[in-house]
């Protein structure tokens, strides 16, 4: 795919629902909350497929408005417009977007998601709450993208403030490792986003996973973790373990959550 022919407007609406999904989607609209048994899909994708993603060229040729019609009206040039400096990669269902949305509606909020119908399901619901709420979670949204590979084509250095990796997919096998969303190589990428005093969020229900992400984490030369002291005077920290619909299961059923959160440094 050239991203030459996929520019903002191409990246910024969600794709249409049929059948029962369609019926959820128009009761949205007045209000009503999508139901979730409609937007069911595998746990996990391969980011290393080809999904026929649509991106926009570059960062400047993005159309936020469609995503913040309130925050980011198309009477506002896009140079003067407020900038997404939160995103949850890999957001599923959305439940950390939700609740800290009206905490904190200043900042600019974004879920990436690369499957399908959850990045549909988790539109219906921003839509639906926003016709609840008035005035409230205008400034949270969702799109559907690989993170592993388009971050270059939607954000610009050092735009983000904080990045949430929640519960992502462990990839067990060796052989998969390298498709595992936190690498050397990745936390380059993102480092390059992150300001200086960004904070990386890694949660999980796997102990591999976790000791994997923290070594990463550790060994990269523009990260520091955060310290007990620094964790626990953090607002944001509760919702990252309680929020989302796989950190709700784990408590369930009385597993374990393992958490680190590191800190972008000057080189």
């Amino acid at each position: 795919m050239d991203p030459s022919e996929h520019q903002a407007s191409a990246s910024s609406s969600a794709p249409e629902p049929t059948g029962e999904a369609a019926t959820t989607a128009v009761a949205s609209t007045t209000g009503k909350l999508p139901q979730k048994k409609f937007f069911r899909q595998r746990a996990h994708a391969n980011p290393f497929s080809d999904h026929q993603l649509e991106y926009p060229l570059s960062p400047a040729h993005m159309d936020w408005s469609t995503h913040y019609p309130e925050l980011c009206p198309t009477t506002t040039p896009r140079a003067d417009q407020p900038k997404v400096e939160w995103v949850d990669v890999g957001c599923g269902y959305g439940g950390l977007l939700i609740d800290l949305a009206p905490l904190y509606p200043e900042k600019l909020m974004l879920g990436m998601e690369i499957r399908v119908k959850v990045t549909e399901y988790v539109h219906r619901r921003i839509e639906a709450l926003r016709v609840q709420h008035p005035g409230k979670y205008q400034n949270t949204s969702v799109i559907r993208m690989n993170a592993m590979k388009f971050l270059p084509n939607f954000f610009e250095r050092g735009q983000l403030e904080k990045m949430f990796i929640l519960f992502a997919d462990p990839h067990f096998k060796k052989k998969k490792h390298k498709a595992r969303i936190i690498t050397g190589t990745l936390l380059s990428e993102y480092a390059y986003f992150l300001r200086t005093g960004g904070i990386i969020y890694s949660i999980t229900d796997v102990r591999d996973l976790h000791e994997w992400n923290v070594k990463h984490l550790e060994e990269h030369p523009l990260f520091e973790r955060l310290t007990e002291e620094e964790v626990k005077a953090d607002p944001v920290v509760p919702y990252i373990y309680d929020s989302t619909e796989e950190g709700k299961k784990v408590a369930r059923n009385q597993g374990d959550k393992f958490f680190a959160a590191f800190r972008r440094i000057e080189a």
